[in-house]
């Protein structure tokens, strides 16, 4: 007996350490709720966090939006540039193009200029013309090659004023006929082809042998065609093969018939 007494003492000696009184088993039941209420916060945390997620995903979606079309403006912006480009280089083109044929035009005029006054100087030397014209004096070149230049710089207002000025100023001047035919030649190239019919008209009734009668039928020939009136063109031209058959603009006419007859 004293034995069996002495082991129970034993085994309850080695098992008081692992005994739980009653107040503990109440506490570790108080921990279970706080578990809960634990995982009730971090189900909440949760859902807030996949919540800022999917905002920052919307975000996120919506600056690759953005990029991408700020990337198409860049795109746009480039071709833009490009295509800028391109127009300065055929408006350079165009330019240089336009200055050539000017140039063009003001070497063949100036040289046919020169043809002109020495086929006139030459006529003058050998006849008297007949209507007593004296050659232009120095004045009377100066002020006609003024008003010419200024036609040449696509002055045409100026060019006129020019004209009619040297006109009332040297009426009687051998070169009055050329600058009554520059006169509607400057109104041609306004495109008011009236008032350059007019202007030629004058030049054939004033000076119906000069050497730009030709030409001032020509210049109406041209203004009729270019205000639609074809048949009036036809008989003007006709009229200037009839009266100047041995002008240079004659040979002009017979071509420009060719086209208006078809």
């Amino acid at each position: 007996m004293r034995d069996l007494g002495a082991r129970l003492l034993l085994v309850g000696a080695l098992l008081a350490p692992f005994a739980l009184p009653h107040g503990a088993n109440a506490a570790l039941f108080g921990d279970d709720d706080k578990l809960n209420a634990l995982r009730t916060q971090v189900d909440a945390n949760q859902k807030a966090i996949d919540v800022r997620l999917s905002k920052l995903e919307a975000r996120a979606a919506d600056r690759s939006a953005i990029l991408d079309l700020a990337g198409q403006l860049d795109q746009l912006r480039s071709d833009l540039a490009r295509l800028r480009g391109q127009v300065e280089v055929l408006t350079n083109q165009i330019e240089t193009a336009e200055k050539r044929q000017k140039d063009l035009y003001l070497d063949i005029d100036t040289r046919l200029r020169k043809l002109e006054q020495a086929r006139e100087q030459a006529a003058a030397a050998t006849t008297q013309p007949a209507t007593g014209e004296a050659p232009a004096t120095p004045a009377e070149t100066k002020a006609y090659e003024a008003a010419l230049n200024q036609f040449k710089l696509g002055n045409y207002p100026l060019s006129i004023s020019a004209f009619e000025g040297f006109l009332v100023t040297y009426p009687s001047s051998s070169l009055a006929p050329s600058a009554q035919y520059w006169i509607g030649n400057a109104y041609y190239a306004q495109r008011d082809y009236k008032k350059a019919i007019a202007s030629q008209e004058k030049l054939l009734s004033a000076w119906p042998d000069s050497s730009k009668a030709p030409d001032g039928m020509l210049n109406i020939a041209s203004s009729q065609e270019a205000s639609g009136d074809r048949r009036g063109a036809r008989k003007t031209l006709e009229d200037l093969l009839a009266k100047y058959p041995a002008s240079p603009a004659a040979a002009s006419a017979k071509q420009r018939l060719q086209g208006l007859r078809r």
